[in-house]
Order: C-alpha cells, then sequence, then structure tokens
C-alpha cells in the first residue's frame, strides 16, 4: 500500500519539474524586465547594501511571486500558466509606474536610500500582488 501511494505521489513529478521551471524561468524575466525598467540599478545598489532597493525589489519579487503561485494552482496547463504569468508581469510593472507618477522623485530617493520610498513600492507591489492573485481565481 505504501509503495502504490509513493508511486501515484511520484507520478506528478514530472508535472511538478515542468511548472517550477517554467515558474522559475518566468521569475527570471519578470527580473530582466522589471530591473530594466526602473532607471536605477537594483543590483548594483543592493550589492553595495542599499535597504531601499532591497526592500523595493524584494516587495516586487513577491508582489509578482503571489499571483504566479496563483496562476500554477489555477491553470489548467502549462500554457495558461503562462499566459497568467505575463500578466501577472504587466501588472507589476504597471504598479511601479503607478508608483513613480505618485512620486517622481521615486528613483532618485531609493538610489539615494531612503527607506520610505522603498517600503512605499513594496507597498504598492504587494497590494496589487494580492489582488492579482486572487482574481486569477475567476
Amino acid at each position: 500500500m505504501l509503495e502504490t501511494q509513493l508511486t501515484a505521489s511520484l507520478a506528478t513529478l514530472p508535472s511538478f519539474i515542468a511548472f517550477f521551471a517554467v515558474g522559475i524561468a518566468i521569475s527570471l524575466v519578470f527580473v530582466a524586465i522589471y530591473s530594466a525598467v526602473t532607471p536605477h540599478h537594483e543590483f548594483t545598489l543592493i550589492r553595495a547594501g542599499n535597504a531601499s532597493a532591497t526592500i523595493a525589489f524584494g516587495g516586487a519579487l513577491i508582489g509578482f511571486g503571489l499571483p504566479l503561485g496563483s496562476a500554477v494552482v489555477h491553470s489548467l496547463n502549462l500554457l495558461d500558466m503562462v499566459v497568467w504569468g505575463v500578466v501577472a508581469l504587466l501588472v507589476q510593472l504597471l504598479a511601479y509606474l503607478t508608483a513613480r507618477l505618485c512620486d517622481p522623485r521615486l528613483s532618485a530617493r531609493i538610489v539615494g536610500g531612503d527607506i520610505s520610498a522603498g517600503i512605499f513600492v513594496a507597498t504598492i507591489a504587494l497590494s496589487v500582488g494580492i489582488l492579482n492573485a486572487a482574481c486569477i481565481t475567476y
């Protein structure tokens, strides 16, 4: 009986690997596009110990990961997941652009290490990501 349960569990391993690999690939695409869209250089700032950039980027990544996870759970197949992953990516980019509209000096503030700017971006990204994830269920 245990062997049957283990075999049944492992039967889904190829799907896990496929969805996980595609999820990682979409996440890497998000990171590349997001870091290209922002006027500041996230990775340079993060390596230099800029907490504001780390908070902002971390919030954006989590804000993207939440709907991507929801897409994995609710997708009918890999193509469906990719479509919703692209939607999540676009929504996060719009969230960042909205934050920049609210504060045109946002990037300069992040470069300057203003923690409140990083928290502002992260909060918008997380709020939008949570809403986006919930909407994927319908």
